[in-house]
């Protein structure tokens, strides 16, 4: 429900539905809405996200490998449609604190391993890569809320991964 309605828009009382118990049931397995939510981003770091660890290999260019994790998360995002875009990215603009801050741990921690991965080989780009990773990503995940299917996803994704190349190759010429 969070990933497909995001969490501002799910109460305690669809989740108690859909669970089938009683807010006193609720509130003691998990503590708060945002005590679930932070245990259904774990699981969702370790089974549904981007495999970064994967994707962001050293025996590959730089510009390859980003430019792979840009398409997986174009079919990752694009492959619900009860339930587009990103889990995390889209919990980083809940209007809750609790919520923002659970999904920016993830979210932190995901661009941490882009930033270092980047930062070994082309350490005075890092930042700057990093920072269009993350926009694009952004995008990505955005568009899939709004209805683009993974065809449209991927072509901006591919586009993309195209910049990064063109970026690399005149930096790092």
């Amino acid at each position: 429900m969070f990933h497909a309605r995001g969490y501002d828009a799910v109460s305690v009382a669809d989740l108690t539905a859909a669970l089938g118990i009683k807010p006193p049931s609720f509130y003691a397995a998990f503590g708060s809405k945002a005590g679930l939510y932070s245990r259904v981003l774990e699981r969702y770091s370790e089974s549904g996200a981007i495999p970064f660890a994967a994707l962001l290999r050293a025996d590959r260019p730089v510009a390859v490998c980003l430019a792979e994790v840009l398409e997986e998360a174009a079919r990752r995002y694009g492959a619900s449609a009860d339930a587009p875009g990103c889990l995390v990215v889209e919990g980083t603009r809940s209007n809750d604190p609790d919520a923002q801050a659970a999904a920016c741990v993830h979210h932190d921690a995901a661009e941490a391993l882009i930033h270092d991965y980047i930062a070994a080989r082309f350490p005075e780009g890092a930042d700057r890569i990093t920072d269009f990773m993350d926009t694009v990503m952004a995008g990505l995940s955005a568009m899939a809320r709004r209805g683009h299917g993974t065809e449209r996803l991927m072509a901006s994704a591919k586009m993309a991964g195209r910049a990064l190349m063109r970026e690399f190759s005149e930096d790092h010429a």
